[in-house]
């Protein structure tokens, strides 16, 4: 079973318990559909940012309880009702997702976490609150998993963030390694950039490990799931490496022969 999906996280699969399904769609409806108005089509940043007042609105409209229409905010409601959710969380994306529209460079890895605290962070914490889990030892790892996820995908995506305008890579370490925007527009992978990618995937692979032992400690279902989630981070990032970090002519990314792996390696993982 699958459902559309919000780029940086997984989706409700068979594993999770069928009763969460439902408000799981939800969380993923709306992080990716305001995603989309951040960063999809042709519209002017000033229509992007209207369009995401309006998703606050709505969240604020379900926080008072009034009713809202429409496929994304009408299960979302319901879901923050059935479950108790907390709407700073996706107050916090839509944050990040302004920012989107309005940054594109991060001049240091401190001011890039920040932004993954909006962007990636939230999910983890609404995810914890459905399953009944949101203790401050859990939401520290799923922090974690989640930032190390994000940029997973940002090392994974540097061509295509590139065509619209976007640089993840933090400014100090591009500077640090000598690697400037130019060598990015031409797909140059020499020594400094390889050195650079090698310094970035190293430090996400030991951040998404350092949160990996919440997937052991998750009861059940849910806890196979997170455990093939973190083995298919990592599995991205060993792509990278394999491809010698050149992400420009060989975009990272998982088939249908990594579903045996990273289910042998979830299999292996220990608390």
């Amino acid at each position: 079973m699958s459902i559309d999906h919000y780029e940086n996280f997984p989706v409700a699969s068979w594993l999770l318990p069928p009763g969460l399904r439902p408000a799981v769609r939800a969380i993923y409806a709306f992080a990716r559909s305001a995603d989309d108005v951040a960063d999809e089509g042709n519209a002017v940043p000033a229509d992007r940012l209207a369009a995401l007042d309006e998703y606050a609105l709505a969240l604020r409209q379900i926080e008072r309880k009034q009713t809202v229409n429409g496929p994304v905010f009408e299960p979302l409601a319901k879901a923050v009702a059935e479950f108790n959710l907390p709407l700073q969380p996706l107050h916090n994306l839509l944050s990040a997702f302004r920012q989107d529209v309005i940054t594109s460079r991060y001049a240091t890895f401190a001011s890039l976490l920040d932004y993954c605290h909006r962007s990636a962070n939230p999910v983890g914490h609404l995810m914890l609150h459905l399953y009944g889990a949101a203790n401050p030892h859990n939401l520290r790892d799923a922090d974690a998993i989640c930032t190390a996820l994000q940029l997973t995908n940002f090392w994974q995506d540097v061509a295509l963030d590139w065509q619209k305008g976007r640089i993840y890579l933090p400014q100090e370490d591009l500077a640090r390694f000598g690697v400037q925007d130019e060598q990015i527009a031409a797909a140059s992978t020499d020594i400094g950039w390889r050195a650079l990618m090698d310094f970035e995937v190293s430090r996400t692979r030991s951040l998404m490990l350092s949160g990996a032992p919440l997937a052991c400690r998750l009861p059940g279902r849910v806890g196979w799931e997170l455990r093939l989630v973190v083995q298919g981070g990592l599995r991205i990032l060993a792509r990278i490496e394999a491809a010698n970090y050149d992400v420009f002519r060989h975009r990272p990314q998982l088939g249908p022969g990594d579903g045996v792996p990273i289910l042998w390696a979830a299999l292996k993982m220990r608390g």
